[in-house]
């Protein structure tokens, strides 16, 4: 079988009814609204491929890095214009490249039969000294941010530096990101609903990050299932 027809194969299968309907679901969510408020169109390219990127990543399918390789351009643009600038630096410097990376990371780790990559979790020891060291980095970047100008500078650092960390446990592999994605969908749900009241246009963007937040759960609870542990 060659590598494409491979590949293919191990993105359609492990769908289960509930997969399938929440995909459909979130992105028809995402469309219906950026239509009724006539968002953008590169707002809303950001948000229907961002939507399906972290579905396929709750998955485990390698797809998922695909999406976001479009999604993290588009979304720059759509941050670039609100003034986040943390977000933009998130997702040039660091997402864009890292998508690549997780495509032939994930490669190695995946399971034949389920069709999706092999889960792994820390152990209590690992998590707390990761923890650490993440809320340490968000109160430096959050005065950096404000020496800059940034609109809400610490709330961006706090979704810019948790992002980071999250995608280095989601090539990793390990349970642990979903934790970090919750917090980061909260805080960036916040921020760009603020942005909103306060005039902007970009109900898409606000929508993604709210499913964005509810997928987190429900892949929090998938992995958890799943993982096993980390062998360090």
């Amino acid at each position: 079988m060659s590598g494409l027809k491979k590949f293919l194969k191990s993105e359609f299968t492990g769908w289960k009814p509930f997969d399938v309907i929440w995909l459909v679901l979130a992105t028809a969510v995402i469309l219906g609204l950026s239509l009724y408020w006539k968002d953008t169109w590169i707002s809303l390219g950001a948000a229907v491929t961002g939507v399906i990127c972290v579905i396929l990543t709750g998955k485990g399918k390698r797809s998922s890095f695909i999406f976001g390789v479009v999604n993290t351009v588009l979304y720059a643009i759509v941050a670039m214009e609100a003034r986040y600038y943390g977000e933009v630096m998130l997702n040039l410097i660091y997402y864009l490249p890292l998508n690549f990376v997780g495509f032939v990371a994930w490669k190695k780790h995946m399971n034949d039969e389920s069709g999706e990559v092999i889960k792994e979790r820390l152990n209590l020891k690992q998590s707390a000294v990761i923890y650490a060291i993440t809320a340490i980095a968000i109160v430096i970047y959050g005065y950096i941010l404000k020496r800059l100008g940034g609109n809400l500078p610490y709330i961006d650092s706090m979704s810019t530096v948790i992002s980071v960390v999250a995608q280095i446990l989601c090539l990793k592999r390990l349970m642990e990101q979903w934790v970090l994605w919750i917090v980061v969908d909260v805080v960036t749900v916040i921020m760009w609903a603020i942005n909103f009241i306060n005039g902007g246009e970009s109900i898409a963007t606000l929508a993604m990050w709210s499913i964005y937040l509810i997928n987190a759960f429900i892949m929090f609870f998938h992995w958890y299932r799943e993982a096993r542990n980390y062998a360090v």
